[in-house]
């Protein structure tokens, strides 16, 4: 102690010689300069920052599974216990062999560098100690700003007049093992790989633990120089820089001769393994994806972009994922499945109840070689985790206004009409805003008049969703959408529009995911998550932002929902999408069918799809291409993702949606509208006439039929709406088309 003391006491005195000897020509000047060197060594801060350089940030799958990592430097540090001796001992020797004899200045080293750089008129050799070198690298990792940087490297004496200062408090707080440790860490050995486990598992694919004695030598000789000595870049200089740390090995006697030769004979075997950098090379390229927008975009991991930033690479996070990878694995391969491969898919899924995102696919390679085919474009997140403007819903969509109307008291047996083209009007948002009558037709021609929430839904009948929408109120509809989080892809509020209940809004398929797991939650709606946990370098917790879990609707409504939608699984647009288990879901084709949409849910996992072109989402007609179609990549994914797992049931609803009171339409055909609509009243509806008359064989001016048909059992507050003959004789029958059994599309 006593020996280290003296030696850290004259530093300062010996540094002011020194640099009077290096800066200046004329030997009569050099006591002034070394008294005001010796001066300036004294007067500088002593408080230098031991802080540890960055660290990776890991990013695990809810599994433990490693999908990604984020750097600003590719480092893992270590032990010194975790690198091979030899490792140690070929570092020590190369760079200050008298590392264990000396103090933070090297006295016989800063001489012979003094006669050299004396000779050449500047710093042509450094003279510094290991310790000096680590000081030298801290300042530069620590910067702040490229000014810093730069000085921290500066070619000058002043810089290395504070590396010196530097280094002898760094001996005060520091034990050589520890000093030895921390530049181990944080020396640059080419290629990317900053600290030697790094570079260790870049050039090798091992631990530093695991280092030979050839592979240990060619690792010390790199730091000298990493661009001229890298053995990827330039193995044959990296072959005969290892040759002179083997040989200065040898003369230390650390090994002997003959170990020195052999090693240099050896050819330099590289197994190369490059490190995940960002999402590229990640598992779920396009989740992690999701993981890296939300921790740069949410202030609650920093104030400014820049400190989130700064977090993420250089913070040495343990980032915990919601990610299944059995989940992911099971929609990456559905995907295959896709109707055209010209088209592209994607997919997201989602536990109910808590809003983890289970999975996140696309079936798109990541990247930015288009010609390839590749996107960095995360098709199953909204704008603000790295999507688009987002989608059509379609008909996926009508499941807000389905829920709206059982919350209202409408029953199961509410009959509207169903006409394969109609207009609608009496429309008004939740500002008052009136809209003009609403024209639209169905996906397909049907018989079909009229239908209930059971067959309205089954069949997805655009017409009686338009009439039901209108009965409900757009307001209620709309807000109910919103109530299960459903906003614009854009980040904005829904529009209120007519067409909303046909999924106009462009949404993404995370959120559709979540909203759907809500109803599988019985009504429980959590905002979509996809971290679960966030630890420092130093292993302390970041409070991470957690899913806004609340009640949406009622049980008893979001039961209902789900016994509708099971039903379109075994007799609607959905027919043969089956699981078997417990399943419910909804499709959606888009507008002229420029994409088409599967949402669907077990109690367990909910998942929605989306199908068509990302470079035209609003157009570009895809024939033959409906919600149905897209089905068999929802059906692929949640069987593989299920099928370990034991099926859980539904809950049974306890209210009865049916038995409200309830009467048949009276059959009023032929009939005076005057006398048509006295018995239509008598009956307890009200009623409404069409304006426009319909060719039929029954007389001019009378009834030819209403919707809901004669004989239909209705609420009592179903409006019956009378349509009237223009008496020009029988329209002709419209066809009504089927695919497979299915009900027409939509």
């Amino acid at each position: 102690m006593i020996v280290k003391l003296l030696r850290l006491l004259g530093a300062a005195a010996f540094a002011g010689v020194l640099v009077g000897l290096l800066a200046l020509p004329g030997v009569g000047s050099v006591g002034m300069a070394a008294r005001d060197a010796s001066d300036s060594f004294q007067s500088m801060p002593d408080d230098f920052s031991l802080k540890p350089p960055p660290e990776r940030t890991t990013v695990y799958s809810a599994d433990g599974q490693v999908i990604a990592q984020f750097y600003f430097h590719n480092r893992e540090s270590v032990s010194l216990g975790q690198v091979a001796p030899i490792m140690q001992k070929a570092i020590v020797a190369i760079e200050d062999a008298r590392f264990f004899q000396h103090g933070p200045l090297d006295a016989k080293g800063s001489f012979r560098a003094l006669v050299t750089n004396a000779q050449d008129g500047g710093i042509k050799q450094g003279g510094s100690t290991l310790t000096q070198q680590y000081v030298k690298n801290l300042l530069v990792e620590n910067a702040k700003t490229d000014k810093d940087a730069e000085a921290a490297k500066a070619p000058n004496f002043g810089r290395k007049l504070r590396e010196l200062r530097y280094a002898v408090n760094v001996e005060k707080r520091l034990t050589k093992d520890q000093i030895l440790e921390g530049y181990l860490n944080i020396a640059y050995f080419g290629s990317g790989a900053y600290g030697v486990q790094a570079a260790s598992q870049y050039y090798f694919s091992k631990n530093a633990s695991e280092l030979t004695l050839s592979e240990a030598a060619l690792l010390a000789g790199v730091t000298n120089s990493p661009y001229a000595f890298d053995p990827e870049l330039n193995p044959r200089g990296a072959t005969d820089r290892r040759t002179i740390v083997l040989n200065r090995m040898a003369d230390l006697k650390i090994i002997t001769k003959q170990q020195a030769d052999a090693a240099a004979a050896e050819p330099i075997k590289l197994h190369i393994k490059k490190p995940k950098t960002d999402c590229a090379d990640s598992k779920a390229p396009f989740f992690c994806e999701y993981v890296k927008d939300e921790i740069l975009g949410n202030s609650a991991f920093g104030k400014t972009s820049a400190d989130r930033e700064r977090l993420l690479y250089r913070g040495g996070l343990t980032i915990r994922t919601t990610l299944d990878m059995k989940d992911q694995k099971a929609a990456q391969r559905a995907l295959d499945l896709r109707p055209s491969r010209s088209k592209t898919a994607t997919e997201a899924m989602v536990k109910p109840g808590t809003g983890e995102i289970k999975a996140m696919v696309v079936s798109k390679d990541y990247g930015d070689h288009k010609g390839k085919g590749q996107t960095t474009l995360n098709l199953a997140a909204d704008y603000a985790h790295g999507g688009n403007g987002g989608y059509s819903a379609g008909s996926t969509f009508k499941i807000f206004t389905l829920a709206a109307a059982l919350n209202k008291g409408y029953s199961v047996g509410t009959t509207l009409p169903a006409p394969n083209s109609t207009t609608v009007s009496g429309f008004t948002d939740c500002k008052g805003n009136h809209f003009e009558p609403w024209t639209l037709s169905n996906a397909e021609t049907s018989k079909r008049k009229s239908a209930n929430l059971d067959t309205g839904t089954w069949g997805s009948i655009n017409t009686f969703y338009a009439y039901l929408e209108q009965r409900v109120g757009l307001c209620e509809a709309s807000k109910m959408a919103t109530a299960f989080g459903m906003k614009q892809a854009n980040g904005q509020a829904l529009q209120q529009v007519p067409s909303q209940v046909l999924g106009t809004n462009n949404i993404d398929v995370t959120h559709l995911a979540a909203a759907y797991a809500g109803f599988a939650a019985r009504g429980q709606y959590c905002t979509p998550v996809a971290i679960n946990d966030v630890t420092d370098a130093d292993g302390k917790k970041i409070k991470v932002p957690q899913a806004k879990c609340g009640k949406s609707v009622d049980s008893s409504v979001a039961d209902e929902v789900t016994r509708i939608l099971q039903g379109v699984l075994t007799s609607g647009t959905g027919r043969g999408r089956g699981i078997g288990r417990p399943a419910a879901g909804k499709t959606g084709t888009c507008e002229a069918h420029s994409c088409a949409l599967f949402a669907g849910y077990t109690p367990d996992l909910s998942a929605a799809v989306w199908y068509g072109d990302p470079a035209a989402p609003f157009g570009n007609p895809s024939p033959g291409i409906y919600g149905a179609n897209v089905g068999a990549i929802w059906q692929a994914s949640m069987r593989s993702a299920l099928q370990d797992t034991k099926p859980s049931s539904f809950h049974t609803p306890v209210d009865d949606f049916g038995n409200l009171d309830q009467a048949r339409v009276p059959n009023v055909r032929g009939l005076s509208v005057t006398d048509a609509t006295r018995q239509i009243q008598n009956a307890g509806f009200s009623v409404q006439v069409s304006p426009r008359a319909i060719d039929s064989s029954q007389r001019k001016g009378t009834v030819a039929y209403t919707s809901p048909s004669s004989g239909v059992k209705a609420d009592k507050d179903t409006s019956v709406v009378i349509f009237v003959s223009n008496g020009n004789g029988p329209a002709s029958k419209p066809r009504r088309r089927r695919r497979g059994g299915i009900w027409p599309f939509n």
